[in-house]
């Protein structure tokens, strides 16, 4: 038994010591085997990734493959192509966005360099004094236009002279005041000559002589019929019209005011005439002409003013009615003038003159004359609310007379404006009708230069005249009245009157170009923010109490309509480059576009991957 128990310990220890050995290595076999698992390790993960960087080859070998496929062979759809590559479509969205941020940058930074250096280049261009071909042309047309226009405020201001020796102010402030009723009714008819300037352009420029010569006979039939109307009703009914429009009833200006306007209202259907002459004259883009009328005209306006007023010997004068009378008879040898020239230049003919002419042809006339109808009237209740606020600022006639006075110096530099206004609409359609260029980009693009100097022209002008009228004002006052309170009156509305001229600068010339191009519309919209920028200013404002509030009202509604004429020419005109850039890109991408997708886009599905 102890011999039989020794033996089977000894054979249980031996079995114990040989598992152990199998199951519990010692530690250098513990090290070495963790140094070759180690080395295992690092061996797999070297193969998976040049396992990866084997496949990422593949796949952008696939993805230059495809590529280069679509690119010589595109498919007949690209919108529903699909990459069938694994793995490439991730790749492709990541390039894609990486090639279109890049892009993107790049394109922005070289968009802005050009569109500023555009910029730069074309306000240089638009610079006066670049003694070139267009300069020439621009003063060629403008300068003798402008001394045309300007001969009739300076003959009127020779009026107001003569009428301010009397020594009344009442006979002032109703001249004043009989002067803005005629102009008011002329104004709203004289929309017609404003508009046959650019319609007799255009057809010259064409070479359509007939055309011309109906558009100038169809507006003097409806300048003499309008032009009739008004004349009677200003010659029957002065007071009605003067209260309705400017003074109260009981006003003492009245007795002056009335007789002056019957006199002054038998010239409207002549100087009606005269305007649509003139501008007939201009569309021919022959200034000089309408110039020598005015000079001529206008001369003997000046020779018959003091006789008629203060009379000679064996005739005793009228006293201050005899200004209307003068240039009443004025008007009508420069309308008579004009009829002459006009049947000698056959721009018209006395059957057309006196036959009514068919509504088709007076198309053309209606539809952008109801526009600028509109924008008469705006232009028209802004003055008139303007002076009748003037008028009864006081019972004394004196803030009457300096409003009068204020207005009379200031028509005499905006007059030169007008000259720029009525020099663009002439150039710009002249420029845009050009039957001798054949591209149509590169005439709008010559009338978009010839606009852009005339608005530098413009800017210069209306500089200068506030300059020069702020120098000059010591020496203009006394000129128009002998009235120390007068004068006084007149100081500070006539130093806002030059700030006026530098706004008005560019908005002549603006308006001009709208005119040019056809714009009426747009031009009656902006006439009426003028209009309520005044109104509210005069009406609801502090302002609309003082006289030289009148005048700082007309200054910030002419800042409005500058905004309104300069921002139409450069961004949303005809001539504007965004729109033309605009019309450009949509006509290509019209070309181009796919099939049942949106103008000008093109549709992908979703989950499709957009070829490279």
């Amino acid at each position: 038994m102890p011999l039989g128990l020794f033996l089977a310990i000894g054979l249980s220890l031996a079995l114990f010591l040989r598992v152990d050995a199998y199951v519990v290595p010692t530690t250098r076999h513990v090290k070495q085997r963790t140094h070759s698992n180690s080395f295992a390790s690092v061996s797999h993960s070297r193969t998976t990734q040049n396992q990866k960087q084997q496949q990422q080859q593949r796949i952008t070998s696939s993805v230059l493959f495809t590529f280069t496929e679509e690119a010589t062979n595109p498919p007949e759809d690209p919108s529903i192509k699909i990459i069938e590559v694994n793995g490439v479509n991730g790749v492709n969205e990541a390039v894609n966005g990486v090639v279109k941020s890049t892009n993107a940058s790049g394109e922005s930074k070289i968009t802005k360099k050009i569109a500023q250096r555009r910029k730069r280049d074309r306000f240089k261009k638009s610079l006066p004094f670049q003694r070139d071909a267009l300069d020439s042309l621009i003063l060629k047309t403008c300068i003798p236009t402008v001394m045309n226009l300007m001969v009739v405020p300076l003959v009127n201001s020779v009026d107001t002279f003569w009428v301010g020796r009397l020594g009344l102010a009442m006979a002032l402030a109703g001249q004043s005041a009989a002067n803005q009723a005629c102009f008011t009714l002329f104004f709203l008819i004289a929309f017609l000559p404003n508009m046959t300037a650019p319609l007799v352009s255009a057809a010259i420029a064409s070479g359509d002589d007939e055309q011309a010569r109906e558009r100038v006979c169809e507006s003097l039939f409806l300048c003499n019929v309008l032009g009739s109307m008004g004349t009677i009703a200003l010659v029957a009914f002065p007071r009605q019209i003067l209260t309705a429009l400017l003074l109260p009833a009981n006003s003492p200006v009245l007795e002056y005011a009335a007789p002056y306007l019957r006199w002054r209202a038998l010239g409207m259907v002549p100087s009606l005439t005269a305007a649509t002459g003139s501008a007939a004259y201009r569309g021919l883009l022959n200034t000089v002409t309408p110039l020598k009328v005015s000079l001529v005209t206008n001369g003997i306006n000046l020779i018959l003013d003091p006789l008629l007023i203060f009379g000679t010997k064996g005739f005793p004068g009228v006293g201050f009615v005899g200004a209307a009378m003068a240039t009443a008879a004025s008007e009508t040898i420069g309308g008579a003038t004009y009829i002459r020239l006009l049947l000698r230049r056959k721009l018209a003919k006395l059957s057309m003159l006196l036959k009514p002419p068919p509504m088709k042809s007076l198309l053309p006339l209606l539809t952008g004359g109801a526009a600028m109808l509109l924008r008469q009237l705006a232009l028209n209740i802004s003055f008139l609310v303007a002076t009748r606020r003037a008028q009864v600022l006081d019972a004394s006639g004196v803030s009457g007379a300096a409003y009068g006075i204020t207005m009379q110096i200031y028509s005499v530099g905006i007059i030169a404006l007008v000259g720029m206004q009525a020099a663009a609409a002439a150039l710009v359609p002249s420029f845009r009708g050009a039957k001798d260029v054949t591209d149509a980009n590169e005439r709008d693009q010559n009338a978009r230069d010839a606009a852009d100097r005339l608005l530098g022209w413009s800017s210069l002008v209306g500089l200068g005249l506030g300059l020069g009228q702020i120098v000059l004002l010591p020496l203009l006052v006394p000129l128009f009245s002998t009235l120390p309170e007068v004068q006084e009156a007149v100081k500070m509305p006539s130093l806002i009157a030059s700030l006026i001229h530098v706004v008005n600068g560019p908005v002549l010339a603006g308006e001009g170009i709208m005119m040019g191009v056809g714009a009426y519309k747009a031009l009656a919209v902006v006439t009426l923010g003028y209009f309520a920028s005044m109104f509210g200013c005069l009406t609801f404002t502090p302002l609309g109490k003082r006289l030289d509030g009148i005048m700082w009202s007309i200054l910030i509604a002419s800042f409005v309509q500058q905004i309104g004429v300069v921002g139409h020419h450069l961004k949303v005109g005809p001539l504007a480059i965004k729109k033309k850039r605009k019309k450009q890109q949509q006509g290509k991408v019209n070309a181009t576009s796919t099939d049942g997708g949106d103008e000008g886009e093109t549709t992908v599905p979703a989950g499709t991957s957009v070829p490279l």
